[in-house]
Parts: C-alpha cells; structure tokens; sequence
C-alpha cells in the first residue's frame, strides 16, 4: 500500500509540475511575438544545448553518486545480516556458560536491526549510536576464557566476524544520510529553475498552443521525474516503491531459528520480536 502511494505521489508532483508549466507557457505565449521572443532561433536553440547539456552531465553525475550510495546501503545490509547467522553458528563452539548467552544477544541484535534500529534509520534518529545489543555481546565477549582448541579457533573467528559485521552496518547506515550535499541541491535546483525561464522565451504566438504544450511539457516533466529519483536515491530507508526493506535480516532470523534448532537451543532470548530489552 505503501509502494501504491509513493508512486501516485510521485505521478502527481509530476503532473502539477508540469501542469504549472504548461499554463506559464501559454500565459506567455498570448503576448509573444511570432516566431518567439528569439531573433536568432538557431543561437538560442544552441544557447540551449549548452545550458541542457550542463544540466545532464551535472545530474548524471549526481545520479551515479547516489546510486553507488544506495547500492552500498543495500549490500551492507546483506553482508551484515549473513555475517550475523555466521556468529550465530560460530556462538556454538564457545564454553558453554557463554555460548547461548551470546546466540541470545545475537538473535537480539538482528530482531533490533530489523525492527527499532530500521525504523528509527528511516526516521533519520539513528545517528552514530552503537546497536545496543552489539554492546552487550561485547562485554560477554570479554568474559569468555578459551579452554579448548576448537574454542580458541571459534574466538578468533568471532572477533574477524564482529569486524567485519560493523564495516558492513556502517556501509548501511551511511546509505541512510544521504550523499548529495546541500549545495550540489542549490544548483540543480537552480539550473532546472533556468530551463524553465529559457524555455518560456521560446513561446510562439504562430506556433500551435498544443505544440507549446508539448514542448515545455516534456521538458519540465523530464526534469521533475530525474529529480525525484534522485531524491529517492539519496534516501534508500523508506517504505516507497525501490526503498530498501530489512529483508537480508528478516531472511537471517529464518535461518538463525533454523540452525538453533539443530543445535538444539531453546532458551528464548532477553527481547522481544522488535529487539526490545524484556
């Protein structure tokens, strides 16, 4: 329901936007002269051509710098919510005394992620805070005292694992920030504000007013739909169509619940299904 939403509001900013144009243009248009405010049609459609050839580069640009953010949001999320199932399995060779507290404050940590840590990333109220549960197997962490072999090889590997699962929460939290600063904003704004104008200097009181419409139509709504999606780029964590979903560690929790079961571990963990301290 969600997605349905995201789209038709995206359809109608596009439509009001060029509706709005649309009516500029023919506003302009009943007092042009013919054959446009343009003595020069063919200096002012080159003119043009370097302002819209700016324009694009500047966006694909853009475009491209918020997609490989994206892109990193979402494959952190993927390594971490693997990395995590990993652990779970690694948890199993400890000392007994910490092996399931750890398998506990694990499947903690990715209910938490997949509940009140994503809401609050799509909020935008994460900020640089620990996942609390990351914390807690820490200081477990710290309390375990290898006796075996096979125990010392499984604390090795946890350490690497741990390391590598907060590389990969942090390329997904960065995702969630945003990428294209303020000023990068200003100017294509800016620039989309000035093919705007330019193109209401080509009004043509001898021209069709549909061929007037056409064409300050199809440019406005190009422009209004390339910004849109790179605002939706720019902002991966939301419930829209293409917004990235907890879906990797939904996927792990199955998977953990299923090696758990092999293990033979029923010990219900110290959450709740959202990863909330019970």
């Amino acid at each position: 329901m969600a997605g349905v939403m995201s789209i038709l509001l995206a359809v109608l900013v596009v439509v009001v936007a060029t509706a709005v144009a649309v009516a500029a243009m023919l506003l302009v248009r009943r007092n042009a002269p013919d054959g446009s405010y343009f003595h020069d049609g063919d200096r002012a459609a080159g003119v043009f051509g370097v302002l819209a050839t700016g324009f694009a580069v500047l966006l694909g640009f853009v475009v491209f710098l918020a997609f490989e953010s994206y892109d990193a949001a979402r494959t952190g999320a993927e390594e971490e919510a693997l990395i995590v199932a990993q652990q779970v399995e690694t948890a199993q060779f400890f000392p007994p005394s910490s092996a399931g507290k750890l398998t506990g404050e694990l499947v903690c940590y990715a209910r938490s992620v997949a509940g009140v840590q994503w809401e609050r990333m799509e909020a935008g109220t994460l900020g640089e805070e620990l996942n609390p549960w990351s914390a807690e197997a820490f200081r477990t962490l710290r309390t375990v005292k290898p006796q075996t072999a096979t125990e010392q090889s499984a604390f090795d590997a946890w350490l690497g694992q741990r390391s590598a699962r907060e590389a990969a929460r942090s390329a997904r939290i960065h995702g969630a920030v945003g990428v294209i600063p303020t000023p990068l904003w200003v100017v294509l704004f800016f620039t989309s504000g000035l093919i705007f104008v330019y193109m209401l200097f080509f009004a043509d009181s001898g021209e069709r007013a549909l061929v007037q419409a056409l064409m300050m139509g199809t440019v406005v709504s190009v422009v209004t739909a390339m910004l849109l999606l790179l605002n939706s780029l720019n902002n991966p964590f939301h419930n829209g169509i293409g917004g990235l979903r907890p879906v990797a560690m939904e996927r792990a929790l199955k998977i953990i619940d299923q090696e758990l079961e092999i293990a033979g571990y029923h010990e219900p963990p110290p959450c709740d299904a959202r990863g909330n301290p019970r």
